[in-house]
């Protein structure tokens, strides 16, 4: 055998070690890439629900109207109406008739999947069940008589921030735990401003990410 032949491939002790090296790198990046992967998780059920909120909006300007978002565990919400559910897996938009005579029937505008099947990601069950938008695009209360999804619909409250600023809000608090580290809330104006912000954060001139 010439040394060349000798000298090529590894020993079985560098290969040892090669492994070894590599078996270390890999503990170190697996926690870091699952909590990637929740917190990816985190975000696109965070910005499914606010495109749910701001479609409803939308629809309650274009067709000038009532309309609800909602919440709910139908998986089927477009077929035979559905119930809103406080941290439901799916939101539904739908108008909210005019006329009490039930001469107008309600029409389910669009829903969508907010936590897929086998998704640790929770909304918080104390996120409103359903808002409602006038046909300027605001919040508005609505008895649960007329909203057709079971539950009424009230007006945010004013809750006073660090900073002193009082802004009345809807809050869905989006989170996975033990493994994201960086839960989402949606807020939702009074006037139907739409705020995506971390709540470990607090907001100001300099942050706008914060809550």
């Amino acid at each position: 055998m010439s040394r060349r032949d000798r000298a090529a491939g590894f020993t079985m002790i560098e290969l040892i070690v090669t492994l070894t090296i590599f078996s270390v790198l890999v503990a170190l990046t697996v926690p870091s890439m699952r909590t990637w992967i929740a917190n990816a998780k985190v975000r696109a059920v965070a910005d499914s629900l606010q495109n749910g909120v701001r479609m409803a909006q939308t629809e309650a300007l274009r067709r000038s109207r009532l309309v609800v978002f909602a919440l709910t565990n139908s998986t089927t919400p477009q077929s035979g109406g559905f119930t809103a559910a406080a941290g439901g897996s799916y939101w539904a938009i739908q108008t909210i008739p005019a006329m009490t005579d039930g001469s107008e029937l309600p029409v389910v505008v669009a829903s969508g999947v907010l936590l897929s099947a086998g998704t640790p990601v929770t909304i918080s069950a104390t996120s409103p069940a359903a808002i409602c938008f006038n046909s300027a695009g605001r919040l508005v209360a609505v008895a649960q008589a007329a909203t057709g999804v079971g539950v009424p619909c009230t007006a945010p409250t004013v809750p006073t921030t660090p900073a002193g600023i009082t802004v009345p809000t809807f809050v869905y608090n989006i989170s996975q735990s033990p493994l994201a580290d960086r839960p989402l809330d949606v807020e939702v104006g009074l006037g139907g401003q739409m705020h995506l912000c971390d709540p470990t954060q607090q907001l100001s001139f300099s942050n706008p990410y914060g809550c």
